[in-house]
């Protein structure tokens, strides 16, 4: 039987897991209200109990962490982005039109659907720090 660099079996070691990801944020409240009424994440309870963190779950052990401090938001990237899968991707865009939200495509234009090859829709869209958020209709 073989070892790996920590002399444990191949058997016996387990896969990384994504446990979470998170966001310094400047305004903890209305990222939280984004995350929460936009998105359509659910909270979840934090161990801190400060007022400066917000947890939410994205998955069976999986979360999304903001984190209340930064003091402007950051230019991201869009290739450094956070993705969440949503059943109907109609009505989410028809959420976010509704919300006067734009959102876009992979090259940048406004308020349009980009699919990929497999068929599978995306689009792009900033949180209030200007964090890239991708959603597409991948089947979860």
């Amino acid at each position: 039987m073989s070892q790996d660099i920590f002399g444990q079996s191949q058997q016996a070691r387990r896969t990384a897991v994504l446990n979470h990801v998170a966001l310094f944020v400047q305004d903890l409240a209305k990222s939280t209200a984004f995350y929460r009424d936009v998105i359509g994440l659910d909270t979840m309870p934090e161990p801190f109990k400060d007022g400066q963190h917000t947890w939410f779950k994205t998955g069976d052990h999986s979360q999304l962490h903001l984190i209340q401090g930064a003091d402007t938001p950051a230019i991201h990237p869009k290739n450094h982005h956070t993705c969440f899968s949503v059943p109907s991707m109609e009505v989410f865009v028809a959420m976010l039109i509704n919300l006067g939200i734009v959102y876009e495509n992979a090259a940048g234009q406004k308020n349009t659907i980009h699919r990929r090859p497999d068929g599978v829709q995306q689009i792009w869209l900033r949180d209030p720090d200007g964090y890239w958020i991708e959603i597409n209709d991948d089947k979860y």
